[in-house]
């Protein structure tokens, strides 16, 4: 095996092999608003998971650039407020698009052809063309510190107030989501995106 201490390595290498290794991680397409101008943010973040079902919550750990928090965690710590998308395959240029650096008072928007709706729970628009979507309010802000108690990153768990999801990828006998008919995105590391290729079943022990 070759070995690493994490001591020995710089953020760079950290990054690329928590990236790398934790593979493949799902996208959060995040929609968030400015609270004063009401400038529409969208941003893709794969640091993202479920949490409970208790309540329905959803993780997302937004890493901060020189300590400075991004756009989508600054609206979303002001408005608490959000909608998340899943990424499918039919949306892959556009969330890219969406990745780029913008000032806070610009909008993704104006990069792509998407298009929005209104959410019903929540004031951030939604994007119409996503097949999965969630609107979801702010449960809990996690500011992650390193050893010198700097803000590195923050983590948000958010509650769904909301599920969406479009009739070609739902199943309402069964509650059960077409993954097929999804064919979600998945981020592996670098430039480098997944699909799901195959699928198959193994039985859990009792």
């Amino acid at each position: 095996m070759i070995h690493y201490r994490s001591q020995d390595l710089s953020k760079k290498q950290q990054y690329k092999f928590l990236s790398g290794s934790v593979i493949p991680r799902p996208i959060a397409w995040l929609t968030t608003q400015s609270k004063d101008a009401g400038v529409l943010n969208i941003a893709p973040f794969s640091f993202f998971s479920g949490v409970s079902n208790e309540l329905p919550l959803l993780s997302i750990a937004i890493l901060r650039r020189d300590g400075k928090c991004k756009d989508s965690a600054r609206n979303i710590l002001e408005t608490k407020e959000l909608v998340v998308h899943i990424v499918d395959e039919t949306l892959v240029t556009e969330m890219n698009q969406t990745a780029a650096s913008l000032a806070f008072d610009e909008s993704e928007l104006a990069l792509t052809s998407l298009t929005t709706t209104p959410s019903k729970t929540v004031a951030v628009p939604s994007i119409a063309e996503a097949n999965i979507r969630f609107e979801a309010t702010l449960h809990q802000h996690i500011p992650v510190t390193n050893e010198n108690g700097q803000v590195i990153t923050d983590l948000f768990l958010v509650n769904v107030t909301d599920f969406y999801f479009k009739e070609s990828v739902f199943d309402q006998e069964r509650d059960y989501i077409l993954s097929d008919k999804l064919q979600p995105v998945a981020r592996l590391a670098g430039n480098q995106y997944a699909t799901l290729k195959k699928e198959y079943t193994i039985t859990r022990p009792e």
